[in-house]
């Protein structure tokens, strides 16, 4: 996941809206959306190599989600960061508690960033700069150095997610949210990071939606939880930068 833009707590209709992307090598194997057979109450896509995920919520309203930190210096860890999300989301530990457990061992896995919570409360941990935030009600949003760093897709994303809320006090349009992160738009060389990948890369990387020949956007999801508790989960899915597929979900928790 490469994408996070999330709304928490300020909207009249949802205190959480999500519009998120992940992007990976189109190679890697990958499930759509659904509730898992070994873990029934998550909902989310699944990495089947490593069998983690990038982003869910459960049946009981959990929430995380989670993007790798880019440095290409930075090793491999022990273990696949898709397991954070997935045992956040399968086990019923409180957020803070979690975040420690992830702080007393953060040389397990490579560089990350998660965010974990529930519609009422969610906290971000960055494990390179061992940085732990709650999250304040707001428009936020997370790419991959650290919670809204000013990278042009991380301001853009940010401004369309807070326009469309901040105009939109009743129900929220799907296809506008989706929109945001369709945005293919490469950014100005002045205005990319530099974070030792080399300029092609900042610029091919510099889209919220991304497509190249082998690695891009795989999937896109938006979720909103309303006040009634009512979760709507549409995730689409992409082959080589067209849509392939709309799973969506909807349960009250």
């Amino acid at each position: 996941m490469c994408l996070v833009n999330f709304h928490l707590q300020s909207h009249p209709v949802y205190p959480l809206v999500v519009v998120a992307n992940r992007d990976e090598f189109y190679e890697r194997p990958t499930a759509v959306a659904s509730f898992w057979e070994d873990y029934p109450s998550i909902l989310a896509g699944r990495d089947l190599l490593q069998m983690g995920t990038w982003l869910g919520v459960t049946r009981e309203g959990r929430f995380a989600a989670l993007t790798n930190y880019r440095d290409p210096m930075e090793k491999t860890g022990r273990f696949s960061r898709g397991d954070i999300v997935r045992d956040y989301l399968a086990n019923d530990d409180a957020p803070l508690d979690f975040i420690q457990k992830l702080r007393n061992n953060r040389s397990d896995y490579g560089g990350y960033n998660v965010v974990v919570g529930d519609a009422g409360q969610l906290f971000h941990y960055n494990n390179i700069l061992d940085e732990m935030n709650e999250i304040s009600p707001g428009t936020h949003s997370l790419s991959n150095h650290t919670l809204n760093t000013p990278w042009p897709k991380v301001a853009k994303g940010k401004k369309l997610l807070g326009d469309i809320v901040l105009s939109n006090p009743g129900e929220l349009q799907l296809d506008s949210l989706f929109d945001i992160i369709s945005d293919r738009t490469i950014a100005e060389d002045e205005n990319l990071p530099q974070t030792g990948v080399g300029l092609e890369m900042e610029r091919l990387l510099s889209p919220l939606f991304i497509k190249s020949p082998t690695y891009g956007t795989r999937s896109s999801t938006v979720l909103l939880i309303d006040k009634d508790h009512h979760v709507t989960f549409v995730e689409r899915t992409f082959q080589d930068g067209k849509l392939h597929k709309e799973n969506r979900f909807d349960f009250t928790i």
